[in-house]
């Protein structure tokens, strides 16, 4: 049983569709989350996330793939590019595109988990205490930052192959 109060946590909703952005809504409010926040599209939840307050900040990102002007793989390279304090928050994606290289494609954007559609109240609320439970130490090299992209944390002894990246300590 989980001990992560999710009524607590503080969430950003970005989709451009209106009628899946209100389920999504649905859902996390009949799972008790209460401090939700929507974006129509990437580019407003840049826009909220790069003029966050830390003491305001979000807890989780989740987004959409697939949308107008700005598509989830982009609004992700965005957020993880952001000098503040959003630069590091978790970030779950929802997509009807479940394929292992679009799955890859996200995770080296700087996502931390993926949801494929249709969702389900049960599938969410696992993926968010997953990710909120269970953070990965963030990566920081010449060309990424995010979420290490490793699933398996087994102990590596293999040649170091990250350019000089920076493994930073989880907060």
């Amino acid at each position: 049983m989980s001990s992560l109060d999710v009524s607590q946590l503080k969430i950003l909703i970005v989709e451009d569709n209106v009628h899946f952005r209100t389920l999504l809504r649905s859902i996390l409010q009949a799972l008790g989350m209460t401090l939700l926040e929507e974006a129509r599209d990437g580019i407003e939840a840049i826009d909220i996330l790069d003029n966050v307050h830390p003491n305001t900040a979000f807890d989780l990102v989740i987004l959409d793939w697939k949308m107008e002007g700005m598509d989830g793989v982009e609004c992700v390279s965005m957020i993880r590019k952001l000098q503040g304090v959003s630069r590091a928050v978790p970030i779950i994606m929802v997509t009807g595109y479940t394929e292992t290289s679009l799955q890859n494609e996200a995770r080296n954007a700087g996502v931390n988990d993926f949801l494929g559609k249709p969702i389900s109240p049960q599938s969410l609320l696992g993926r968010i205490v997953s990710v909120m439970e269970n953070p990965r130490p963030m990566v920081e090299c010449t060309s990424y930052y995010g979420p290490d992209r490793r699933l398996s944390q087994q102990k590596y002894s293999g040649p170091d192959k990250r350019n000089g990246a920076k493994v930073l300590p989880l907060k």
